[in-house]
């Protein structure tokens, strides 16, 4: 079930919302307890089958977190005392190390096995064949299915257990309150990626406010609109460009700046709608974009884009590497390792990890020039050109299904590639007056537009009259639309 869907606006989010405000006065536990069971109805009408799997990492995690906070490994103890918060950086036992060990270990295994053990078997294949020994393949009689937005939920049940164990939050005695985190389905299958420390307090206690609801909707519908209104066409024009696969050079340029588009305003659209859904239910989540290809550097993009993503990464990857407390060539070297890792993440495939070495070797060089290098005395709309720039040839590699593919479209890019047969048909479908709108409409959005984070803090009469105008707008060309994919559900 995606957000930009008619059965979860008009079905699934009345239901849960009617049934979360009906316990309006009854006990907090209550209202989690709701959460968990519409969490789950989110995620079982997509994939009933892994549904257990969660519930199986949730528990384990939870458990887990019990030991780590009592130091004690006996089951039947951990869950019928009273939990304190451990001391920050202070020493831990062999059992409370034991038990981080196990959660962790646990987490990456289920996720390795999901996400990579495809990868992992064609390209063992490969080099197999490549070496000459085909008899050395492994033709395994299954094929390992994704589980939806096993990545996100992964992370945040990471994120629990370690900030137990260092100290940052108290371990939950009660298995509902944690259910309740990982399950939300506001943000359950594509983020954010919050931490536990962050939405602690809020499980255990949040108000329900009209200020709240309020803007809350105003988030779901902007989310909406961009979803429907921006995302879809651009992303039409570029699924048809990279279908191609070899346009001529100016198509293929509006096609990879089309799909820069499209990952932009689907992701931070669905970021929108989950903040605008967690702000109905009571909670507040945190901003995940803040207008990410107005960069004026790699580095400044990555505090822009996805920043719950860039903070998991840098509090429980980059900092425990060392950041950059062991010297320049660690650095660089740390900063490529978590951007590498970062790729991986994203998909398994060797497209994602060349994505992920460009802008970890970007992040190296700027870290190596410093801010008084030649790029940064340059005027700060080349800088944003720029930056932009390495970000859209970085996208070709994220969006290409494979090295070749790739590489043939960043000779198109470059004008050295032999435009293919059906060239001059994909410009009479892609340069339509409807797509051509869309996409610059799109950039002006993206780089003229206000931040919804900061346009919704005040609601005035003719707000509200332009969210209502483009909402019901979105919904009239959903109908119509028969391309609607979430590009971050597949992660």
């Amino acid at each position: 079930m995606v957000f930009s869907s008619h059965i979860f606006l008009f079905y699934f989010l009345p239901l849960a919302l009617g049934l979360y405000y009906a316990l309006w006065r009854a006990p907090q536990r209550w209202r989690n307890v709701t959460l968990i069971l519409t969490g789950y109805a989110f995620y079982g009408w997509a994939e009933p089958i892994f549904m257990p799997l969660m519930f199986f990492t949730t528990f384990v995690d939870w458990l887990v977190s019990l030991m780590i906070a009592h130091d004690e490994w006996r089951v039947w103890r951990v869950w019928s005392r009273p939990v304190n918060r451990l001391e920050h950086g202070g020493a831990r036992s062999q059992t409370q190390r034991s038990a981080i060990t196990i959660s962790i270990v646990l987490n990456l295994v289920v996720l390795g096995f999901f996400k990579y053990f495809n990868f992992g078997v064609q390209s063992y294949n490969a080099m197999a064949q490549s070496m000459g020994v085909e008899s050395w393949q492994w033709n395994t009689f299954f094929e390992v299915v994704l589980p939806l937005g096993i990545s996100f939920y992964t992370f945040q049940a990471m994120s629990y257990t370690i900030d137990v164990y260092r100290g940052e939050a108290r371990a939950m005695s009660n298995l509902a309150d944690f259910s309740c985190f990982v399950s939300m389905f506001p943000h359950l299958v594509a983020g954010p990626i919050l931490k536990f420390s962050f939405l602690a307090d809020q499980i255990e206690s949040r108000s329900l406010t009209t200020e709240k609801f309020a803007r809350g909707v105003a988030f779901l519908a902007l989310g909406f609109s961009k979803k429907i209104l921006l995302a879809n066409p651009c992303g039409k024009v570029a699924d048809l460009t990279f279908l191609n696969g070899s346009p001529d050079i100016i198509d293929a340029w509006y096609g990879a700046v089309a799909y820069a588009f499209q990952i932009y305003f689907d992701f931070s659209a669905y970021s929108d709608m989950a903040i605008g859904l967690g702000l109905m239910l009571g909670f507040v989540f945190a901003k995940n974009f803040d207008s990410p290809y107005r960069a004026t550097s790699i580095t400044d993009f990555w505090r822009r884009w996805h920043i719950s993503l860039s903070s998991w990464l840098r509090d429980y990857l980059y900092i425990p590497l060392g950041g950059n407390k062991r010297g320049a060539v660690r650095t660089y070297i740390n900063l490529l390792l978590v951007m590498l890792i970062g790729g991986l993440w994203h998909g398994a495939a060797w497209t994602f990890l060349i994505w992920g070495g460009i802008h970890g070797t970007a992040l190296a060089l700027e870290r190596y020039h410093g801010k008084t290098g030649p790029f940064h005395r340059l005027p700060h709309f080349l800088q944003t050109a720029f930056t932009f720039f390495i970000v859209v040839v970085a996208w070709v590699f994220f969006r290409a299904k494979d090295w070749s593919s790739a590489m043939a479209y960043c000779r198109s890019l470059a004008g050295w590639g032999e435009p293919s047969d059906g060239a001059a048909l994909l410009a009479g479908i892609i340069c339509q007056p409807y797509y051509i709108g869309s996409f610059l409409l799109a950039a002006l959005v993206v780089w003229k537009g206000p931040q919804t984070w900061d346009w919704t803090r005040t609601l005035t009469l003719g707000k509200v009259t332009v969210l209502l105008a483009l909402f019901w707008l979105s919904i009239i060309v959903m109908t119509t639309q028969a391309y609607n994919p979430f590009i971050y559900f597949i992660f």
